[in-house]
């Protein structure tokens, strides 16, 4: 999945408007403007289009963490500059103060079954030795649940 796919998905989601967004990165000490947040949200294609960077999307998930879970006394965290799969993943999990016991069951509302196990590998250290790299259709399934459970899609009528 691409930065950009990532962030158009949580913007989606939870329905955050652009100067939502523009706030939430200033929660994290990074300073966006609501033309560059609109470039980000374009369709590949577009020729306003523009690439959003590892250090942008760390930047985006650090202030969602203050703007779900209020700010921290201090300094912000330093945006990583290269983000993971299983980084982005723990940094929701975070903002959202989401337990074992939610994810997997937000998993299995979507068809994608773990176990606790399994997920906890994706917590660890890449050090660890029963670590596991969150794949892209993990992490795009976790994005998918959650925009069920945030927006659900309204009964047809």
């Amino acid at each position: 999945m691409t930065n950009n796919d990532i962030f158009r998905r949580l913007r989606y989601a939870f329905d955050l408007k652009d100067t939502a967004i523009v706030t939430i990165f200033k929660l994290a000490d990074v300073e966006v403007s609501q033309e560059q947040v609109t470039a980000w949200l374009k369709k590949d294609d577009d020729e306003a289009f523009k690439s959003m960077r590892d250090k942008d999307l760390a930047g985006f998930l650090n202030g969602f963490i203050s703007y779900k879970r209020g700010k921290l006394e201090g300094p912000a965290p330093t945006p990583e500059s290269k983000l993971t799969n299983n980084q982005v993943f723990q940094k929701l999990r975070i903002a959202l103060n989401l337990q074992a016991e939610d994810i997997l069951a937000l998993f299995k509302s979507e068809g994608l079954p773990l176990s606790s196990h399994e997920l906890s590998a994706f917590f660890r250290k890449p050090s660890h030795k029963n670590y596991r790299e969150c794949k892209d259709q993990v992490l795009r399934t976790f994005l998918m649940g959650l925009q069920h459970q945030h927006r659900p899609t309204p009964p047809a009528s």
